[in-house]
């Protein structure tokens, strides 16, 4: 069977030197570009299966190459690694067309885990645009609008705080993951946010309310004892 194929870009040669043959051990055909001209001419030479591009290189940024694909009618998944602490502006990254983002300094392990799943997240649907690029978001009976950050359930508007909304909108983004407290955290409030991975919790005692979510029989998010939540429901652009 044929490996699947990763393309690591980044201008960092003690990143791409230790990643390259980590991404190999875990089963990954590695292919590595040192600048984002590279990058795009490794794309078409290697075709990956995934691209794993830093954002902040020379020549060519990643945010740009990463615009790049997706006028291009290029949907290969793509996890940008940034150094952006700010939640606001690595949301950005994901309006712009990326499947996942981490942000640097990083575990290699979590980057291989955040590989895994967004290959399977886009495996139902290769080729297709990325389920963060949709302006609204659909589960069961609940329709997430991403512009105008309005939650319905049964068509019927709900009210919730921003930090609710934007949590309810990275867990449908991130369906069927374990995603850990202190992920969540990170990602909705930002890694310098003066908060405990308890507001996390209490975001989602709002969510589970507002949404009649039973935690003892979840439809929509999952208590992972332990380790985290789940968003257990499938997602699927509401055009």
């Amino acid at each position: 069977m044929d490996r699947t194929r990763v393309l690591l870009v980044d201008d960092e040669k003690a990143i791409t030197n230790n990643l390259a043959p980590l991404l190999e051990r875990a089963g990954f055909a590695v292919a590595v570009a040192s600048n984002g001209e590279k990058a795009l001419q490794k794309t078409v030479a290697f075709a990956p299966d995934l691209i794993v591009l830093d954002v902040l290189m020379p020549k060519l940024n990643g945010r740009e190459v990463l615009r790049r694909l997706r006028q291009q009618g290029d949907w290969t998944p793509v996890i940008l690694l940034t150094q952006v602490g700010e939640s606001t502006e690595r949301a950005m990254a994901l309006e712009e067309g990326a499947d996942d983002y981490l942000n640097k300094p990083f575990d290699p392990h979590e980057l291989i885990a955040r590989i895994r799943a967004v290959l399977r997240r886009r495996g139902q649907s290769p080729g297709e645009k990325p389920l963060a690029m949709a302006d609204r978001l659909r589960a069961r009976d609940v329709t997430l609008d991403r512009p105008a950050r309005r939650v319905e359930r049964e068509g019927q508007a709900l009210e919730l705080t921003g930090r609710a909304v934007a949590l309810l909108e990275y867990l449908m983004l991130h369906a069927h993951e374990v995603l850990s407290r202190e992920r969540l955290l990170d990602a909705v409030w930002g890694w310098d946010y003066p908060v405990a991975t308890r507001a996390v919790d209490a975001r989602v005692v709002e969510l589970r309310s507002a949404l009649d979510d039973d935690p003892d029989a979840a439809r929509l998010i999952e208590t992972v004892v332990g380790q985290g939540y789940r968003f257990v429901a499938p997602v699927e652009a509401d055009l």
